[in-house]
């Protein structure tokens, strides 16, 4: 009689995917950076993500991971609790006022995988509207192998739909805004800002020192993966980081944001020139001589639409 051996028992892997891209506001589920998300406290979450070794926009520079693939993170971390931990409806808008973050560049090495990040959440500041939140802080400490890279905060506020189309009076449907944004003016030489494609330079040249205008190419696959009534907050961040290239067009180095302090304080428009105006800001510390800080103001229609301060460390010699 032939006999079989009692089946081994196996443990089921462990299965991952992305969280729904409907609750970070993409289009694409390639772009879409968090794997999961729980509840510890009241008011604290964890939010799991996964960064690729490769991206196309957040391109690597001399093997780290770009420092604003972490602002994206945190934008869509953010986004995520607002929906399943705070149940703000999706189709609410949701608005940046200020960002901060600071991040330690050593912890970005690109390894033989992509990286597994940890984002520790905790919110505060919440402001009810009709048992909604209508603005909130998050404060977000980045975890990998264990050990914190990162911190950062951000401020935002929800609005309705009928909120928002008050807030944006006149301005028509989001699909017809999109659909009238002008054609990007001719950006500044690649080399300048330290950009390989002409889609992913956001700097037009200005026959004044230090100062740009922005340019928003809406056809862009990842700045607008999908329609906007208005520049995205991901598109400005990169217009300082181009600015703070800008400013040393000689400099071989990729500069590389180890910090960021950005108040956001006006929608930017599509239709009127927004100028990117950069200074070095006064030095609080020696410098090493791989590291610079400096102030960007973006001016639309006369009025500051953000301010920012930045630091960064040349990529090359870091």
């Amino acid at each position: 009689m032939l006999t079989t051996a009692e089946p081994q028992s196996t443990a089921a892997p462990a299965l991952t995917t992305t969280v729904a891209r409907e609750y970070v506001h993409r289009a694409a589920l390639s772009e879409v950076l968090p794997t999961g998300w729980d509840k510890r406290g009241r008011d604290t979450f964890t939010v799991t993500a996964q960064w690729p070794r490769c991206h196309s926009f957040y391109v690597p520079e001399h093997g780290l991971h770009d420092p604003l693939l972490l602002c994206e993170t945190i934008r869509q971390s953010s986004t995520l609790l607002a929906h399943v931990g705070y149940h703000i409806p999706l189709g609410y808008h949701l608005s940046w006022s200020r960002l901060q973050f600071a991040v330690d560049p050593d912890a970005l090495r690109i390894e033989a995988t992509p990286a597994d990040v940890q984002l520790h959440v905790v919110c505060s500041d919440i402001r009810y509207h009709r048992a909604v939140p209508a603005t909130m802080s998050m404060h977000l400490e980045a975890v990998r192998h264990g050990t914190p890279f990162a911190t950062a905060s951000v401020r935002f506020a929800s609005h309705s739909p009928a909120v928002y189309r008050r807030l944006r009076a006149g301005r028509g449907e989001v699909g017809e805004v999109f659909a009238r944004a002008p054609q990007p003016p001719e950006p500044v030489p690649r080399s300048a800002v330290g950009r390989l494609r002409k889609q992913d330079i956001v700097l037009a040249p200005t026959s004044e020192r230090q100062r740009w205008r922005l340019r928003v190419d809406t056809s862009h696959p990842v700045l607008f993966d999908h329609a906007l009534d208005h520049v995205p907050g991901m598109l400005l961040l990169e217009s300082v980081r181009q600015a703070a290239h800008a400013m040393e067009p000689g400099r071989a180095g990729a500069m590389l944001p180890t910090s960021m302090d950005v108040s956001f304080n006006r929608y930017v428009e599509f239709d009127d020139p927004c100028w990117i105006e950069a200074e070095p800001a006064p030095m609080t510390a020696p410098s090493s001589g791989t590291r610079r800080t400096i102030r960007v103001n973006a001016v639309q229609k006369g009025f500051f639409a953000f301010h920012a301060n930045a630091e960064f460390m040349d990529a090359a010699q870091g």
